[in-house]
């Protein structure tokens, strides 16, 4: 089966360098892959991207080395496991915050025995290879998003599951969940506290954690706190920023 590049840098204990794509493009998610980001994370919770726009996204990325991920909208056992089935080697959950919620997210993006994935990997054995059943279950990474009170109330129970390799932070759903403001860098003292227990607990579970951000200077710094998966930006904001800056420099001009 394809490498998963994304647990050969763990193994090494390096970071991913996570873009984010919200644009609903081939091309675009194209032009991406082949800057060279660890991993392309695909956006189908929030955003204009649909399932079949999806599908081109994953053949684009799959034309480089980077890793392809997807967010899936909500735990429900059909999207994830046709976005597994599509070719997804990593896959965001987001708002889980119980346990019990953890588990059958794990249930849902294995293969009998260790859950109950459906088998039928359209695109996803042309992507990873012949052996993708008796190796996806070892190979897909799976990440459990943590952006709720509830969720830092289970911290622990959450990050004992048995099959859940990764969480993600969205720091900005967890900052409205403590009372802040919403945003992905400059959060509020408790939300960079709750930040800095969350990834304390995820390397005492032997769990690699991911967090989302908006500048390199925030990301970076998440890294040498311990932070093994950093999303910088999105392919949207960066198409804006770049034109932002063409354009102020001609009006100044």
């Amino acid at each position: 089966m394809r490498e998963n590049r994304l647990r050969t840098l763990w193994r090494d204990d390096r970071a991913a360098i996570n873009g984010w794509l919200a644009v609903p493009s081939s091309f675009s998610a194209e032009v991406m892959a082949h800057q060279g980001w660890d991993t392309l994370t695909i956006d189908l919770q929030h955003g204009v991207i649909d399932y079949a726009q999806m599908v081109t996204m994953l053949q684009a990325i799959s034309s480089t080395p980077t890793v392809p991920v997807v967010r899936v909208p909500w735990l429900e056992p059909g999207i994830v496991m046709k976005a597994l089935d599509a070719g997804a080697y990593g896959l965001i959950c987001p708002m889980i915050s119980t346990r019990e919620q953890a588990q059958r997210l794990v249930s849902y993006t294995h293969y009998a025995p260790q859950g109950e994935r459906s088998f039928g990997p359209v695109r996803a054995s042309l992507y990873g290879g012949a052996d993708y059943a008796t190796e996806a279950n070892k190979t897909v990474v799976v990440f459990a998003m943590i952006e709720t009170a509830q969720a830092l109330d289970k911290l622990d129970d959450i990050l004992s599951v048995e099959g859940l390799d990764a969480i993600y932070v969205g720091p900005s759903d967890l900052s409205l969940a403590l009372g802040c403001k919403p945003v992905f860098d400059d959060v509020d003292p408790k939300v960079a506290q709750a930040l800095d227990h969350i990834v304390e607990r995820a390397r005492a579970h032997g769990v690699m954690a991911g967090v989302h951000n908006g500048r390199p200077d925030v990301a970076l710094a998440r890294i040498a706190k311990g932070y093994r998966f950093v999303t910088v930006s999105s392919d949207a904001r960066m198409l804006a920023a770049g034109s932002q800056d063409l354009l102020s420099a001609m009006r100044k001009g």
